[in-house]
């Protein structure tokens, strides 16, 4: 194995240094050039920001590392690291991408170099204010795969890399200077979160070039054990580790819930220091086999060209046609939405499942992080579309805690389900991977999953009176609008897999159960409300007051952007409100009310109510199409794309929430997205991309071309697909399977294209 590892190294070494001309493409750059890792890492003089980082990681990997600019990260940079900050406080091995809350930041390092060992401990308990560093965007860059930064206090330069379970370090100090580096195992996000706490934590010395350790920390997710194996390039001279207050020199071993460490090193030649570190949720003898077989060399620059050709190969599914800055944004979009779920199984294929018990894999891959009630609407359909096989591994993932817990995830992280968010959304990410044909998945178990999930109350989906009152009353549960509609939702899905494997009575309980969204529709405040026990509607009402994540009947939202939450009917929501002028009409309102109440700090990215920076109306944009206006639906999805990202650090209008921001961009840019997210459907919007080739998993290109003749021309004036006209407003999912050609006639006006009643969605495209 390790000869096998060092072989690909080799070769990607060798395909590094191959001129591109040898391939007859001399004139194309690389997709992994246009990727900016500093999109989204930090809001300037906006509102706009995606709570991203710029570190190092491989797709769908263990390991991210990146610098922290935050003593303890918290809400404001839940990623870990701000853009706008001018510190680094250390550069840890974990951290999540683009969501609202922070957890992870497991194992920091920092180097240094004016410290005298005989002094440290005086400086134990503050040890991380101690070693900080100034820095500066002039002298740090990142690509895929790839970090580096210049620290200005030390005059060290920190580069990173990273396998899927390792991390690679590359510190050049000064010449002359001490070799000094600080692992902490204290850093986290901030204490009053959560109750985050270090339960146990250890430091080991294996010999004068490795050490071990674990932390067993609870915070987000409830009890997470990492453990982790480092190797260095050069001799460890001595060392002091702190627990607290108490002091330590030269140990061997230090256990406690609050260790630090410092280590000095032999310099040879004054050589850069070269750290290699591996995690494991298993154990430290699974993280030293991790980083044996994954980086068993020790050079550095090989790794990075492995890290890009990793990315270079993933990202290339989709190859775009586009000027340079719409590259940047759409493939920074496409890479962000690779980042997760991360592998959370060693390379024996054992993992640490729900009930911390450690259990491995016959093949495959362990994922976890599923930021499910965001990342189901269109990062999972993108997944299915590009990424077959480990959507496959991502669904047995979900099933493995059913296995354990009784019930599939809500927001798992970890291993562990924090709860976070309402509905049950791993239902429509496993319903659309069957009907899509992802392998590896055994269909009894998985239809056994989303039933037992559906029938079972726990936290984010409490059933016990769902069909009792046949809708969710706010005194029995609150933000019960929202549950309502997207538990309804969800069993619209259960109902589509009981159809498809013969259940008829599973079908219909679950299709009646799809209906109860209609038990919440006030006629006459043209809304869904709120209602007790005893079928009251709940006053006063507003529909732009904003509910939070408890409390009222909304979650991160208001009733305009939760009204148009019916994506397993959109018919019967338009007949429900009284008609398709009707609906068009609330729609014309939704885009243009500029009202917006007492907003919540969800709340951004406005156009109207419209509030592209959080997910509950991230379909609305598309719904112009069931009622014969697609040119409206035009007009928005083109305002949203051009409005809401662009390439600077506050380039998403909200939380990139584990790449959904970004999903809807790569959808939208294309030209479609996927409306209901489990139907086999993408509803045609406004392609922003002029040409993109979308490279399918069975090896066929499925084309897409817009022709346009400035960036005015938002609007779709003719349609072929494989040079036959095309009026429908939507493609389906085994369509573009197949391969072919769809071509856009785009005009700066706009035109009847789709108007008719027969180009409109269809309900179901499989």
């Amino acid at each position: 194995m390790k000869m096998k590892q060092e072989n690909y190294l080799l070769a990607a070494i060798a395909f590094m240094l191959v001129p591109l001309s040898a391939f007859g493409k001399t004139e194309e750059k690389r997709v992994t050039s246009y990727v900016n890792p500093f999109i989204g890492t930090g809001a300037v003089a906006s509102s706009l920001s995606g709570n991203n980082y710029p570190g190092a990681t491989v797709p769908f990997g263990m390991v991210q590392l990146s610098p922290d600019t935050s003593e303890a990260p918290d809400w404001g940079d839940a990623s870990g690291y701000d853009y706008n900050k001018t510190k680094i406080y250390g550069f840890s091995h974990t951290r999540l991408s683009g969501t609202g809350a922070a957890d992870l930041f497991d194992v920091l390092l920092m180097p240094t170099t004016n410290n005298e060992m005989s002094e440290l401990h005086y400086h134990a308990p503050v040890m991380k204010t101690a070693y900080n560093a100034s820095f500066s965007h002039e002298q740090e860059s990142a690509r895929p795969g790839y970090y580096q930064v210049k620290l200005l206090d030390t005059n060290i330069n920190a580069e990173l890399t990273a396998s899927t379970r390792a991390g690679f370090h590359r510190y050049s100090f000064p010449e002359g200077a001490k070799h000094q580096l600080v692992f902490d195992l204290v850093h986290s996000r901030d204490k009053g979160g959560w109750g985050t706490r270090i339960i146990n934590s250890q430091f080991k010395m294996v010999d004068e070039y490795s050490i071990q350790g674990y932390r067993v920390i609870t915070g987000w997710a409830k009890l997470r054990k990492v453990y982790f194996y480092a190797q260095f390039s050069q001799p460890i001279r001595e060392n002091v580790m702190t627990d607290g207050y108490t002091f330590y020199r030269n140990n061997s071993v230090v256990n406690g819930s609050h260790i630090r460490g410092v280590f000095e090193f032999d310099t040879q030649a004054d050589a850069p220091l070269l750290v290699k570190l591996a995690l494991s949720p298993v154990s430290v003898e699974n993280a030293k086999e991790n980083l044996e077989k994954e980086i068993p060399g020790w050079d550095f620059d090989a790794t990075v060209a492995v890290a890009e050709n990793t990315w270079e190969q993933e990202l290339g599914k989709i190859k775009i046609e586009a000027e340079a800055i719409q590259k940047q944004i759409f493939y920074t979009a496409l890479y962000h939405t690779f980042i997760q779920p991360n592998t959370l199984s060693d390379v024996n294929g054992e993992f640490m499942a729900a009930d911390y018990s450690t259990r491995r894999l016959k093949q495959g891959v362990h994922y976890s992080t599923f930021s499910l009630w965001d990342t189901y609407r269109g990062a999972h359909p993108l997944y299915t579309l590009l990424q077959p096989e480990r959507t496959g591994d991502f669904v047995n993932s979900m099933i493995s805690q059913y296995e354990t817990y009784g019930y599939l995830p809500i927001w798992q992280l970890w291993g562990q389900d924090n709860y976070c968010m309402i509905g049950n959304h791993s239902i429509p990410v496993i319903v659309d991977a069957v009907f899509k044909n992802a392998p590896g998945i055994d269909v009894e178990k998985a239809y056994e999953a989303v039933k037992q999930s559906s029938l079972i109350p726990h936290p984010g989906s409490p059933f016990t009176a769902w069909e009792q009152f046949k809708y969710m009353p706010e005194n029995i549960q609150t933000q019960s609008v929202s549950i309502t509609l997207e538990m309804a939702y969800d069993d619209w899905c259960v109902a589509q897999l009981a159809k498809k494997m013969g259940k008829e009575d599973d079908y219909k309980r679950f299709d009646a159960r799809s209906q109860y969204y209609r038990n919440l529709y006030n006629p006459k405040s043209t809304f869904f409300q709120g209602k007790d026990d005893k079928g009251n509607w709940m006053e006063p009402f507003d529909p732009f007051k904003y509910g939070a994540n408890g409390g009222y009947p909304f979650t991160e939202g208001n009733a305009w952007q939760y009204f148009w939450y019916v994506p397993q009917d959109v018919y019967g929501l338009i007949n429900l409100v009284g008609g398709e002028e009707v609906f068009a009409k609330k729609l014309d309102d939704f885009f243009t009310l500029d009202h917006q109440g007492d907003l919540n700090h969800n709340a951004s990215g406005f156009i109207g109510q419209y509030a592209h920076g959080n997910e509950p109306s991230h379909h609305a944009a598309y719904l112009y199409n069931y009622v014969g206006k697609p040119w409206k639906t035009q007009f928005y999805v083109s305002k949203i794309l051009n409005e809401m990202y662009n390439n600077t650090s506050s380039g998403y209008a909200g939380n990139d929430d584990c790449g959904e921001m970004s999903a809807w961009y790569v959808f939208s840019a294309i030209g479609f997205y996927p409306v209901n997210p489990a139907n086999g459907v993408y509803v045609i919007g406004s392609p922003l991309i002029e040409n993109a080739s979308i490279t399918m998993p069975s090896g066929k290109t499925f084309i897409v071309r817009a022709k346009k003749s400035s960036p005015k021309d938002i609007y779709i004036q003719s349609v072929t697909l494989n040079g036959n006209k095309y009026e429908q407003t939507f493609i389906r999912h085994e369509d573009m399977m197949k391969g072919g050609v769809i071509e856009f006639e785009m005009g700066s006006e706009p035109s009847q294209w789709g108007a008719k009643k027969e180009g409109r969605p269809i309900d179901w495209g499989f």
